[in-house]
């Protein structure tokens, strides 16, 4: 669900999309201008049928917008870090910083989504109805309704109990409030999505099959796979956060790391660094000693053979703008959320503008069984 495409901002808040969301678009137009529109209207022009169409999937999309802009908005007055909105291939998602401080501010934020799409639904019919009874073409009042049910869909699928769909979060909201326990709720409500998914997937199936339902037994089951997935996941995540929950920065890094000069040659690298390293990862510093970024093993690899000699690694290094820093007194579950993919997931810590420590997922995937015993004893 990475942001591929950046869409601008809304009230403060980054908008993107993955290009999975170029299939489905696709998908949609297709389907109301080949299928939906012309069964409502029939005897229209061909381009007024991928016209409308194109416009009604362009306002379905703006639809998911709003329905992730509500969860946003009020996770953020709640006091949750709101990074972005990425519309892809299953709709869209808020990323969410940190956690809802209690049930009910978690049953807030997830219940909004689908009163919003709701919400959405109602305004659009009443639109439509206004607009027929002004004597609208019948394919735009058509598009409209359409767009109106699709929101409906919209909003009663996403309140199925299954983690972590917004019905999923509601659930987990009770169970907690019930329990007095996040992590078992989340548990709990984890494996309620993965039934779901099961179930959704067993339901693709049977379409595929006995109703010779290509696309829709198709989409079921990858709904469902995506479903029970992004439940196992959300689970693990939360399991992780408790297991790490009170470590700091400076207890998992790697402390005083092996540093290079951004003058030395891809070519001189490869003669001397693996014999005397058994890292594969490095920072890259300047002239005056300050740490640039960060190279690799495998972006080394990468320059051609011909042009080692002449490259250095500042000519190759992920810049220090592109890395994820971090104090050593800071959480790891704070660093957690900002490992990006530049520099293989790596985190510099500075002490002030020493360079203290680096901090790779692989320390902290280490240090997750041990901390996990300790707990346990």
């Amino acid at each position: 669900m990475d942001t591929d495409i950046r869409l601008g901002r809304i009230a403060g808040i980054p908008v993107g999309m993955n290009w999975s969301l170029l299939l489905i678009f696709a998908l949609i137009t297709w389907s109301l201008a080949a299928g939906v529109l012309p069964a409502e209207v029939r005897g229209q022009p061909g381009a007024l049928y991928w016209a409308v169409g194109l416009v009604i999937a362009l306002l379905f999309f703006a639809s998911i917008v709003t329905h992730e802009l509500a969860h946003a908005i009020v996770a953020r007055r709640s006091g949750q870090h709101v990074s972005e909105i990425t519309l892809w291939l299953f709709g869209g998602v808020s990323k969410l910083g940190g956690d809802a401080g209690t049930p009910a501010i978690e049953a807030t934020v997830a219940i909004v989504g689908p009163l919003t799409s709701l919400g959405v639904a109602v305004v659009v019919a009443l639109v439509g109805l206004v607009v027929g009874t002004a004597g609208a073409p019948a394919i735009i009042v058509s598009g409209l309704y359409w767009l109106a049910g699709i929101n409906v869909a919209l909003g009663l699928f996403n309140l199925i109990p299954g983690f972590p769909l917004d019905g999923g979060r509601l659930l987990r909201a009770l169970l907690w409030r019930w329990r007095g326990d996040r992590v078992r709720a989340t548990s709990e409500a984890a494996a309620v999505g993965r039934f779901f998914g099961l179930a959704l997937a067993a339901l693709g199936l049977l379409e595929f099959f006995f109703n010779s339902d290509l696309i829709g037994g198709l989409w079921l089951v990858f709904l469902g796979w995506f479903l029970r997935s992004a439940a196992g996941a959300e689970e693990t995540q939360v399991m992780v956060t408790q297991v790490l929950s009170g470590v700091r920065v400076a207890d998992l890094m790697t402390p005083n790391p092996v540093v290079l000069p951004g003058s030395m040659s891809v070519q001189e690298f490869l003669w001397t660094g693996p014999s005397q390293h058994r890292f594969t990862t490095f920072p890259v510093t300047s002239a005056d000693g300050s740490v640039v970024g960060l190279v690799n093993l495998r972006r080394l690899l990468q320059v051609p053979e011909a042009a080692r000699g002449e490259t250095v690694l500042s000519d190759i290094v992920d810049p220090l703008s592109h890395i994820a820093t971090a104090l050593p007194s800071d959480p790891v579950t704070e660093v957690l959320s900002h490992m990006g993919p530049a520099g293989e997931g790596r985190v510099l810590v500075f002490d002030g503008d020493r360079l203290a420590g680096i901090v790779s997922p692989r320390d902290i995937a280490g240090a997750i069984p041990i901390l996990k015993a300790r707990a346990g004893s």
